[in-house]
């Protein structure tokens, strides 16, 4: 367990973060600032129904996914749950593939059949985008498996949410990860309400959730989520543990949604009152804290900044004008894209009977 006591300089100041450019820098928050403009779009255009199903919004945890998958290589894989958008975006994909799933295109990164909470991007190793609460957490850990088995020098991270971590198949993976010893992260984003219940009374803990972690005999960590630098420097201990000794982690980090669970969430403002909301816009808001940050630094100015949001806010309205104006699947293809084995013909797919045979 690595608890050390240090501050937003120390961490800064570590080799990880050392070893960054100006450049990387600027990168990093126009990543953030990017998602951000992404989640704006996209909630102005679920309120005007141009998307539907469900939306999640990622404003505000904007910081943990940049910065963990920033410490990605070619052999480490990401997977997360149903508020995927951020990590999306972070690990490459493009606003058109991904404005197009949620308007239902077939130019959407699934096709137009998956929506705001199915992404899918395998050539960036990225598996999803999944629905069912800690239903990724087995696959991360068979994603893990798989780099162990193959002898790759790589871990998954695994993306869960405070909620999931009362799933019993959570601790199943994790009893499994050390039993096995695989290389897997698991990433709690802690936003402090599941749903629309406190984690207090959601969660049985004593200090914090990733203490649970010690049951298993896994190594645990807690960071804030609203510091870029803070995310990177941990989050690269428990993936070195991981790519180097094949041992887990759990980490939970800190941070805070603005919006409700999704846009269903009509009572987020009741479950949480203003001031709460409003002192995390002011303070912890992960954008404003690393360009303040950058302009300590001498790195980026007020100008700078600005000429980035608008870019994100230019490339937004773009996405959404490329998912409007694209085809939406045909019928025929509701039989495509089902099965591996029927779109390539393979042997196992004359085994069998398949859901939509006649």
């Amino acid at each position: 367990m690595n608890r050390a006591n240090l501050s937003s300089l120390d961490f800064a100041l570590s080799p990880i973060n050392q070893g960054l450019t100006p450049e990387r820098k600027i990168e990093l928050f126009a990543q953030m600032v990017r998602i951000r403009r992404f989640e704006q779009a996209s909630l102005k255009y679920y309120q005007s129904g141009k998307i539907a199903g469900f939306l999640h919004l990622y404003i505000g945890q904007e910081a943990v996914a940049v910065g963990t998958i920033s410490l990605g290589g070619p052999d480490d894989h990401f997977i997360t749950a149903y508020r995927d958008h951020g990590h999306a975006l972070a690990i490459g994909m493009s606003m058109n593939e991904c404005m197009a799933e949620m308007f239902g295109k077939k130019t959407g990164c699934s096709k137009g059949k998956g929506g705001s909470m199915h992404f899918f991007a395998p050539d960036k190793n990225f598996w999803g985008g999944h629905g069912i609460v800690a239903g990724q957490t087995p696959l991360g850990l068979g994603l893990a498996y798989a780099l162990k088995y193959l002898g790759r020098e790589g871990c998954c991270l695994c993306y869960l949410g405070d909620g999931a971590v009362n799933q019993g198949t959570f601790h199943e993976s994790l009893n499994l990860a050390a039993l096995f010893e695989i290389p897997v992260v698991y990433v709690i984003e802690n936003n402090g309400y599941s749903m629309g219940t406190s984690q207090g009374r959601s969660s049985s803990y004593t200090s914090c959730l990733a203490q649970r972690a010690d049951a298993y005999n896994i190594a645990w960590d807690v960071i804030d989520g609203s510091n870029l630098y803070e995310v990177r420097a941990k989050t690269h201990i428990a993936i070195e543990r991981a790519r180097t000794q094949h041992r887990p982690s759990l980490l939970e980090i800190h941070t805070y949604r603005y919006y409700g669970h999704s846009i269903a969430d009509a009572n987020h403002k009741k479950y949480r009152t203003p001031e709460e909301i409003e002192n995390h816009k002011q303070n912890y808001d992960p954008i404003s804290v690393f360009r303040r940050t950058l302009i300590a630094e001498g790195i980026l100015t007020e100008d700078r900044a600005a000429a980035l949001n608008q870019a994100a806010a230019d490339e937004a309205a773009a996405a959404v004008k490329f998912a409007d104006s694209s085809p939406a699947p045909s019928l025929a293809d509701i039989r495509t894209d089902v099965y591996w084995e029927s779109d390539h013909a393979t042997p196992a797919s004359k085994i069998g009977r398949h859901f939509f045979d006649d």
